[in-house]
């Protein structure tokens, strides 16, 4: 009886413990993984997709997947297999679309585009001196296809100053569009985040307030920007920064103004994370926390007024997931998805893992791409979640 009742007794701590997000998995490695084309190493409930662009994709109202690349749009029929182009602008000479990008279908079938115009990328002359680069330009546009992507019209540039990063777009309750983009700044420089708003699906555009909170360097102050709508029309944007987690910021009007800029509890790395609202009503964030797994060290980057004027973590070595089933307030366990292969650490295309796009194909089922490393898996959102 006593041993029946001490496994009882250890039935219920190790429930306890897994109801509680307590319970510990086993860390990412070459044991429980598997290796994909790229080197790179990936969870065993992760599935390579190969040949996969990068997108980020929107699904059309026929089941065909959407995307963009170079001055061109892509609509796949295939699951990503083959691809049918079609042109995005008249006078394509002029135009670059940058590899950091938001895409997003509105609820009328609408197609806006949010991209940095790399054909208009001038006068980077980082001076040490001073600590800036001034004049830089890299123009944040618009455009759009009221026609599945076939053609597209009313191209826009929103601001003519350096954009960092152009990262997501969101749809909101009200039927407004809201963007994250970036504006840098100078005497020195540093980086700020901003959104746009559009009432008319992409025609005009409203600017919000600039979230500047200082920096000096070409990597400093607040960065490359997701966001998601929380209940009662609050709107949720999450910032990169060097300061160990990402920070945020609150909306009520649908990204005109944001306040309540704060640090979260979100340990993260300088680097992007994806924030995306799925079918099921979870937040899925997708991002590469401040250290290795199991570990709460990395070295540090920065901290010379060039770079930026703290030191940071720059680990881009692992790509995690986390759920939220309360729009933000708790969060699963963060599970590593992929990770740097050992062979990789010294090739410049595979070495960090980063930069993420999330896509949810069909209910539950979760396409991950990424800029930098090449990532282009899938998995199901139930072999994560409990």
């Amino acid at each position: 009886m006593f041993k029946i009742h001490q496994f009882l007794t250890l039935t219920l701590i190790m429930a306890a413990l897994s109801l509680s997000g307590k319970a510990q998995h086993a860390h990412l490695n070459a044991d429980n993984g598997k290796s994909i084309s790229t080197g790179a190493l990936v969870h065993h409930n992760v599935e390579e997709i190969k040949g996969l662009k990068m997108g980020p994709f929107v699904k059309l109202d026929n089941g065909n997947i959407l995307t963009v690349e170079g001055t061109d749009c892509l609509i796949s029929s295939d699951n990503g297999n083959s691809w049918e182009n079609y042109p995005v602008f008249d006078d394509a000479e002029n135009y670059l679309i940058s590899n950091e990008r938001a895409i997003l279908k509105t609820s009328n079938g609408v197609i806006i585009l949010a991209f940095m115009n790399l054909q208009e990328r001038a006068n980077w002359n980082w001076q040490e001196d001073i600590s800036d680069s001034p004049g830089a330009r890299l123009p944040t546009y618009t455009v759009r296809s009221l026609d599945g992507g076939k053609t597209w019209q009313d191209v826009q540039k929103l601001h003519n100053e350096w954009t960092g990063a152009v990262r997501d777009m969101i749809e909101t309750e009200n039927g407004n569009i809201v963007f994250t983009s970036m504006m840098m700044r100078h005497h020195p420089g540093h980086h700020t985040v901003l959104t746009y708003k559009s009432g008319n699906e992409g025609k005009t555009w409203e600017r919000s307030n600039i979230i500047d909170l200082g920096g000096i360097g070409h990597h400093s102050g607040v960065t490359e920007a997701t966001l998601e709508e929380l209940k009662f029309g609050k709107l949720w944007l999450l910032m990169r920064t060097n300061w160990g987690t990402f920070w945020e910021a609150f909306s009520m009007d649908d990204g005109i103004t944001w306040e309540n800029i704060r640090p979260t509890d979100i340990e993260a790395s300088s680097a992007p994370g994806l924030l995306k609202r799925l079918e099921s009503g979870k937040l899925i964030l997708v991002w590469n926390r401040r250290f290795p797994e199991g570990t709460d060290q990395y070295p540090s980057r920065g901290g010379d007024r060039q770079w930026s004027e703290v030191a940071a973590s720059n680990h881009r070595e692992e790509l995690s997931i986390s759920f939220s089933e309360n729009d933000g307030n708790t969060w699963s366990e963060p599970i590593v998805i992929a990770k740097v292969g050992e062979n990789q650490k010294a090739d410049p295309t595979y070495k960090w893992v980063s930069y993420p796009y999330v896509f949810e194909r069909n209910p539950g089922e979760l396409w991950v791409t990424t800029m930098q490393g090449g990532l282009r898996v899938k998995f199901n959102e139930k072999d994560f979640t409990h």
